[in-house]
């Protein structure tokens, strides 16, 4: 059988809470005026205006991309760096351009959020500013993470925790522990992922970061998962989803509902998948998070595709689909795809499900997603074997072995 792609997005997602954390937010100044008020020029005066309405965009982009809108807070974090650049702020054009890179990083475009990181990593070494420095470098371990770049990616986070030591950012050191365990969870070391998702899970605890906290707890329970323990995997995923409730983060609600989910389809209980998956629908259709909302239709697809329901699956994955364009995810775009197609192999409509398979591997190779190509073409040989093209056939394993060897897919 083709293989099926999971929207393991309460993953990304946590994986997009830390690059959060990473934010510097610039507070709006608020400090109140000294006597001799009347002695400062027109020209003080207005650059501090300017700074405060520049902050005041920079912070508006952090809520909308907080909820995934990319569009719009790529729109905000653009107007602030106008205005930083104007003013002479370094600081705040080094954080307006490091928030760049985390927008363009949501849009699926992983080079260009690189080259944004980067700047703001020479802004922040040329202002000595050691925690944008660090914000930097854990960013751009995200996005390498995001290329498959999974080694580059340990060097950049290796740094960035050395950074967040220096300067006794307890919270941040627990948020880059967590994507040390994410990067060596992709490399397939699920017990290494496991040892560095405990200390991210003691140092948040630590520092009474609740959300983190949640969202190492989450992570662990993917890391079981992985490991075939669902039980486990199940019970660290329920206690991710009792903070979540317990502080209100409807978000996160929602993506540990996915999480178990996940967990369930994992065990084979289908229908039980459904209902978490469903109510994980919910909540993102009322927060409007358009990008998870697109995950819960993506794995209620999946499990429709399991229970043999192959046009209720290539329903949801339309929806996905049309999602993930709307928003520019070409990761969930071509995972969308190479569904429709593991969903048409299944009604023996072969020819449809090639045509599916190959805009996914078109879409993966063009984001430099490894797995997905290495997914993509194993789906494709299958087609091939089924319509004894074994040469093609053939080709396609050869293929799909160098890049698994390549990215040490497990």
């Amino acid at each position: 059988m083709a293989m099926n792609l999971h929207s393991r997005k309460g993953f990304v997602k946590a994986s997009r809470f830390y690059a959060l954390m990473f934010v510097a937010l610039t507070g709006i100044l608020g400090m109140v005026s000294p006597p001799d008020l009347a002695l400062m020029t027109a020209q003080s005066q207005t650059t501090q205006d300017r700074k405060a309405q520049a902050d005041r965009l920079f912070n508006q982009g952090n809520q909308q991309y907080q909820i995934s809108q990319f569009e719009v807070a790529l729109q905000s974090w653009q107007q602030a760096l106008t205005i930083y650049q104007e003013i002479k702020d370094r600081f705040g054009e080094g954080n307006a351009i490091g928030n760049l890179g985390l927008a363009y990083y949501s849009f699926g475009k992983y080079d260009k959020a690189i080259e944004f990181h980067l700047q703001h990593l020479a802004i922040a070494r040329e202002i000595k500013d050691r925690g944008g420095e660090g914000n930097a470098l854990g960013n751009l371990g995200i996005a390498y993470d995001a290329l498959s770049k999974y080694d580059k990616a340990i060097e950049f986070h290796l740094q960035a925790l050395a950074i967040l030591r220096e300067t006794k950012n307890r919270s941040g050191e627990g948020s880059v522990l967590g994507n040390l365990g994410i990067a060596y969870h992709s490399l397939g070391k699920y017990d290494k992922a496991i040892e560095f998702h405990l200390q991210a899970l003691a140092i948040l605890r630590e520092t009474k970061n609740r959300s983190g906290e949640g969202n190492a707890l989450g992570n662990l329970g993917i890391a079981y998962d992985a490991l075939g323990k669902y039980d486990k995997a199940i019970k660290f995923q329920l206690q991710s989803l009792a903070i979540a409730r317990e502080i209100k983060d409807r978000l996160g609600e929602g993506v540990s509902l996915g999480n178990l989910g996940i967990a369930h389809y994992s065990l084979g209980k289908y229908d039980k998948a459904i209902e978490f998956y469903l109510q994980s629908l919910m909540i993102a259709r009322e927060i409007k998070d358009r990008g998870d909302e697109g995950t819960a239709l993506g794995n209620l697809g999946n499990a429709y595709q399991a229970l043999g329901k192959y046009d209720k699956a290539i329903e949801f994955q339309i929806q996905r689909l049309a999602i993930a364009r709307e928003i520019k995810d070409r990761l969930g775009e071509g995972q969308s795809l190479g569904n429709l197609g593991n969903a048409h192999y299944s009604l023996g409509k072969y020819d449809k499900a090639i045509e599916f398979f190959l805009q996914h591997l078109a879409i993966a190779r063009e984001i430099k997603d490894r797995l997905g190509e290495g997914i993509a073409i194993t789906n494709l040989a299958e087609v091939y074997e089924k319509l004894n093209r074994d040469q093609e056939a053939m080709i396609s394993y050869q293929q799909v072995l160098t890049i698994f060897r390549e990215i040490g897919d497990r």
